[in-house]
């Protein structure tokens, strides 16, 4: 019998149920399992169609005292394939040394085992507490936390604070909070020509060269100087392709892809809108796909209890960045101030991830000083 205490024992069972994205069945069952002894009312719900779903969430609440404050954990279950190469099965958790291995050790069914074992600590009288869960994070995330944000709307489910479990120390545990992240934009670029024979080159059109003058001045760009808390946006061009097999035609079309990752003085629509422009004006067109805007948590009441938890339990004080790539993070700013915290994060997606056994133990704690801390605030 699992001992619900226990984040080593509830990081086994969820890493033995596969999930690779998007993630369904038999891990949600496990972690429902989990949270209902504890006082959890527990919501499943499989929302989305192809060819982004249909993707399996979880919304689970304690109800606290009436007027009680609410803290929110949020995270995913679902994870990347495990790819080849293992020392053992991806899914079959394995302890080695001082090590637990296996696919979402630290990203991140490792973070939530840590979660429930610090809420299992907590009792209910001490306000309300709810878990948003979703199995497509590692995906598209078109039908996952966004979807369970529409689900909280309709139940009038509105935390105060929420901690997304993201494995975000990077030397040793308690070394690095999130506090914001970037946006991300990925523009499609496109350059229509007029095929004809290299001999002739009078009766074509070659759309090559105005697209390489528009990556040129799109590469040039400085987008800003970064901010107080936030890294200067970037564009980075990320993919070129004329699908040319003959070496005698002038291709009809060239197309490109530009990705950029930008801060909080921009947003999404404004970047394409410029992009855009700069595309039409070589002759080409530019179709831009954001995946998130930036957001930031500033440093207050938030950060400063979960650094103190850290501080408490591993005598670190964390740095507070913005820094990577994007979480979902991103849609649960729109509910409450959001914070990321986890384990450490250099063998998340990779062959034999593994945690630590004893940040398993350390983890659980920080993050039951900070509900605590949280709730009586």
């Amino acid at each position: 019998m699992t001992d619900i205490s226990s984040p080593l024992d509830l990081a086994r069972r969820l890493i033995a149920c596969e999930s690779v994205t998007p993630a369904r069945g038999a891990v949600f069952d496990t972690m429902a399992a989990m949270l209902e002894p504890l006082g959890f009312a527990v919501t499943r719900t499989v929302d989305g169609a192809a060819p982004d779903g249909p993707v399996e969430n979880l919304l689970a609440v304690r109800e606290g005292p009436v007027g009680s404050r609410h803290f929110a954990f949020a995270g995913h279950l679902d994870v990347v394939p495990p790819g080849k190469g293992w020392h053992s099965d991806a899914f079959a958790p394995d302890i080695r040394g001082d090590l637990l291995y296996g696919r979402g050790a630290v990203d991140m069914k490792g973070s939530i085992a840590c979660m429930i074992a610090a809420v299992a600590a907590i009792p209910a009288d001490a306000g309300t507490i709810s878990f948003l869960i979703t199995g497509d994070e590692e995906g598209p995330a078109v039908h996952g936390t966004r979807a369970i944000m529409e689900h909280m709307a309709a139940a009038k489910v509105a935390p105060d604070l929420c901690l997304v479990g993201e494995p975000t120390s990077v030397h040793r545990l308690g070394d690095m909070m999130k506090i914001g992240r970037r946006g991300s934009v990925n523009i499609f670029l496109s350059v229509a020509g007029t095929q004809g024979h290299v001999a002739y080159p009078h009766l074509a059109d070659n759309p090559i060269p105005r697209l390489v003058a528009m990556l040129a001045e799109l590469d040039a760009l400085t987008l800003d100087e970064g901010t107080d808390w936030f890294q200067p946006s970037n564009l980075e061009i990320t993919e070129l392709e004329v699908g040319n097999p003959a070496h005698n035609v002038i291709p009809a079309q060239a197309k490109a892809r530009i990705s950029i990752r930008f801060n909080d003085t921009h947003t999404g629509a404004e970047l394409g809108a410029r992009v855009k422009a700069i595309a039409e004006s070589h002759g080409g067109t530019a179709v831009p796909v954001i995946s998130g805007e930036p957001f930031l948590t500033p440093p207050g009441e938030f950060s400063a209890l979960l650094a103190e938890a850290i501080r408490a339990e591993t005598g670190i004080d964390p740095e507070l960045s913005t820094g990577g790539g994007t979480s979902d993070a991103r849609f649960l700013r729109a509910l409450c101030p959001v914070i990321e915290f986890g384990l450490c994060n250099a063998t998340m997606h990779k062959r034999d991830e593994a945690v630590a056994i004893a940040d398993l133990d350390v983890l659980t704690r920080i993050y039951e000083r900070t509900v605590r801390a949280a709730l009586t605030a």
